[in-house]
């Protein structure tokens, strides 16, 4: 009994984040969820202007993973002209401070959310701010 006991608690415990934190990405309070090498950013508090967007708490902006010093994954943007969020590949680097800095290249989108054929590079840059 006590085996497995000890092994459901073990599969809990690589199930669980080791702990979270929280950053800020433009004025929004992001909660960085640490699972093994996963990564995933998720909106805490979003700003404002992410609200009038349609942004809610949980949210989710990049899932990815961590490899050394650097962020691979995929990242959303919100665009007005569309009602889902739109995934682009971005990878990026760990910096002391911390921070977080991701850069991708995706498409623009016209209204009725059709892409426009343009390119945008965007840079995602997180500050950390504090453990839970």
């Amino acid at each position: 009994m006590n085996k497995i006991l000890l092994s459901f608690s073990l599969l809990l415990l690589t199930s669980t984040a080791i702990a979270d934190s929280f950053w800020d990405h433009n004025g929004s309070t992001m909660r960085l969820q640490d699972y093994g090498s996963q990564r995933i950013f998720t909106y805490e508090y979003p700003s404002v202007r992410m609200q009038k967007a349609g942004i809610t708490q949980g949210d989710v902006l990049f899932d990815g993973y961590k490899k050394g010093d650097k962020y691979y994954g995929t990242a959303r943007v919100f665009s007005k002209y569309c009602d889902y969020s739109l995934p682009y590949k971005v990878s990026g680097n760990v910096y002391s401070g911390p921070r977080v800095v991701l850069i991708g290249t995706r498409n623009s989108y016209d209204a009725g959310c059709i892409p426009n054929g343009r390119l945008t590079t965007d840079k995602l840059v997180f500050t950390y701010i504090r453990s839970e």
